[in-house]
Parts: C-alpha cells; structure tokens; sequence
C-alpha cells in the first residue's frame, strides 16, 4: 500500500470524481423528485403519475447497450470524453424541453421526453463510471468513489429542494431551464479534461466488445471465482438494500407522524450518509479497499438491528426521547450505507479491466441493483407473515453471506491483487 499523503489525494482528479458525481446524479433525482411535483401540480392522476415510474427501465438495463460506448468512439474528444459531453449536451437539452411540455395536453410528448432523459442518463452513468475508473490509480480508487458517491447524494439537492422552491415563483419552463444549466459544469469538465491513457485499448470489433468482457472476467479469474465475485455484488447490500425498502411506512407503524419523519429523515440521514462516506472514503486509503469492505460491512450489518430495536419497542406516541431513537436509528443506516456504498463501489471498479470498462462496470452496477429492484418487492409480503421485528431480524440473516463470501474475493490478510491492465 502507498504511503498516506494528503498532498497526492488533494489533486483535480478529486475535482473531476465531485463533477462526475453531480451530473450522473441530477437527472435521476429529476425524475425521482421535480418530474412528478410537477405532474401533480399540472393535475394528472396519481395513477398516471405512477406510470412514468416505467422510465427508469434503463438504469436496470444500462449493460445491453454499453459495449457500443467500449467499442466505437466518436469523432471529437476521445472515446470517454466524446460520450460524455454527448450525453451532457443532449441531457441539458432535453431536460429544458421537457419543461415546456403541457402535461395534460402533450402526455405522450412528456412521456417520450422523460423516457429520453432517463435513456441519456443511464448513457452517461456508464461512460462516466468508465472514465473515473480508467482515471484514477487504484490507490485513490477509495476516495475518487467516496466524493463521486456523495456528489450524487447532493445534486438530489437541486431538483428535490432549489426547483420545488423556485415553482412557487417562477413558471415551469423557467424551473425546468434553471435545473438544466446544472448540467453545465460537468459539461465544462469533459470539454476540459484529458483523455485518460487506459482508454486508448479498445475492442476492435462490435462482436469483441460485447463477448470478450465477459471471457476477459471468467478467464482472468476462473469460473469458480468468477462466479463467488458475482454472487457476492449481488449479496453483499441484500440485507441492507431489504431493511430499507418499507422504511417510511414502518416509522408511520411505529408511532410516528409524517412531519417528524420529513424532518428527522432528512437531517439524520443525508448527512451522516455524505460525513460517511468522506470519511471511509479517506479511511480506505489507510486499510485497503479488502479490508475496508470488511469493516465497513461490519457497520453496515449493525445498523440493520437498530431497526430491530426500534420495532422491539414497539408502537408509542412519539416524544423527545422516541425522536432521539429514531435520528439514531436513521443516523446509523445513513452511516453504513455510506460507508459500505464507498468500498463496495471502489471493489467493483478495481474489478474491472480498463478495456472493458464501461461493459463490466455496467454489468456490475445492474447486478448491484437487482435486489433493489427485485427482492425488495417482496419486503410488503414478509412483514405481513412475519412481523417486523423478524422481518428486520430476517434482514440481518440474509446479510451474512454477503460478509462471508469477503474471506474468498478480499481477504483480510491478503493485500488487494493489482488491478488489470490494458494491452
């Protein structure tokens, strides 16, 4: 392991991993957060506004297209950099169109519109996720992944709170084209910077580009071990990914109001998330991304029991005391998802070849998502034949294997294997 030096992590490429994490974030809680306020305000059902949940298709589905961005470069700027200021120019666009768009009397044109936004999105996700891992050298991997993570907390920051409150006093178009231009920094950024070298190999062919990421992976580490790395991406944040999915309606279960929950949820849960993972981002530079997945597990697995605490008391009216025990309980899962999310990120892009990597981290990071997107959706179903506080109790269980499988992909004792390179 390098030697610890601030001076060698307080570089542009922190600046760059901060951009990247900003613009891969602000369309998605756009679509999450300002799109549907707005629906709702032009007066669309709430069936009709739960439809356009649909749009996020391609986030799931983001690796059936990325071996085009490892295949074909465009004319201008380079193979990353030419996609990513595609996407960010098109992004920028389409988001300022879709605020001059009447809901009610253009629904299929507002559709379409958001559909593409989400498409644009998904797009520079994987080509921003390619240029970062190909960026950065594999020591900063940990803090590079901590500040893009947490920079894509924050942009939810600008559609989520900035354009509701500009909605009380500007027109929509006007809100829509204001939240568009945050997209010019990162614009700015990939006009701005370098090329990084690891993307200059690239498949030489489309069928190459779609097989051989997955030949390159199996290969270089055997199916065995290829197949325990993919099991543990897809178990390592299953119980934490489950314990959460119901969250809001088990606070309303256990006594407390709407307002008490807005107001402790976002001030005991987004900043011990970012503080968390600033700070296990840093942290990791001391114990290694293997061991950092350890013991930030480790926090991740005991924030799942403060949920088990809390529906161990039991329903009550809330009161000082109550609201204390519910920040803490936030507070803690806020903390370990931030933790965890940071080595976890960093563990699957020093995965990754730099050939490939816009087709294995994509593959990667919609494995990541299936318990999310999947699992989850059987958390309504187990609490009604469980309870909650076996639900929780379940979480917990279902959180080990994840744990146990570190022993065979990041030993402990075992310094990380350097990562593979181009040729």
């Amino acid at each position: 392991m390098a030697e610890f030096s601030w001076a060698a992590l307080a570089n542009r490429r922190m600046l760059v991993c901060v951009l990247t994490g900003f613009s891969s974030g602000l369309p998605l809680y756009l679509l999450l957060n300002l799109v549907p306020a707005w629906l709702s305000t032009e007066g669309l059902s709430l069936k009709a506004i739960g439809a356009f949940a649909l749009i996020q298709f391609p986030y799931t589905w983001k690796f059936l297209w990325s071996p085009l961005l490892d295949r074909y470069a465009l004319p201008l700027l380079g193979r990353r950099r030419g996609w990513m200021a595609l996407t960010q120019f098109l992004l920028l666009g389409a988001i300022a169109w879709v605020g001059t768009l009447s809901p009610t009397n253009q629904l299929g044109l507002v559709l379409t519109a958001t559909a593409l936004i989400a498409f644009l999105s998904a797009t520079q996700d994987i080509v921003l996720d390619a240029y970062r891992r190909e960026l950065l050298p594999e020591i900063e991997l940990g803090l590079g992944n901590a500040l893009h993570v947490n920079a894509y907390k924050l942009a939810g920051l600008v559609p989520g709170s900035l354009s509701l409150v500009l909605a009380d006093h500007l027109p929509w178009p006007q809100v829509f084209l204001i939240t568009a231009l945050f997209m010019a920094p990162g614009l700015l950024m990939s006009l701005k910077v370098a090329e990084p070298r690891a993307s200059g190999s690239q498949p030489r062919t489309l069928r190459e580009a779609v097989v051989e990421p997955f030949h390159e992976f199996f290969t270089r580490h055997g199916l065995r071990s290829a197949l325990l790395v993919l099991l543990f991406i897809f178990l390592y944040k299953l119980g934490d990914s489950l314990c959460t999915a119901l969250a809001t309606p088990f606070y309303l279960a256990m006594g407390f109001t709407k307002t008490e929950i807005g107001l402790v949820a976002k001030n005991a849960g987004l900043w011990p998330s970012v503080i968390g993972g600033l700070v296990g981002g840093v942290w990791m530079v001391r114990l290694g991304i293997n061991r950092a997945l350890w013991v930030f597990g480790v926090v991740q697995w005991l924030a799942i029991f403060g949920f088990a605490w809390l529906a161990w008391l039991g329903p009550a009216p809330a009161d000082a005391s109550r609201l204390g025990v519910l920040a803490g309980v936030i507070g803690l899962e806020a903390l370990g998802v931030g933790l965890g999310t940071t080595a976890f990120v960093a563990y699957m892009a020093r995965t990754t070849h730099p050939a490939y990597t816009a087709t294995q981290l994509a593959l990667f990071t919609s494995l990541m998502a299936v318990p999310r997107t999947f699992i989850n959706a059987s958390a309504g179903w187990l609490v009604e034949d469980l309870g909650w506080l076996d639900f929780f109790l379940l979480c917990g269980v279902l959180a080990i294997p994840g744990m146990l499988l570190l022993a065979w992909v990041a030993p402990w004792h075992e310094p990380a294997a350097e990562p593979p390179r181009a040729g």
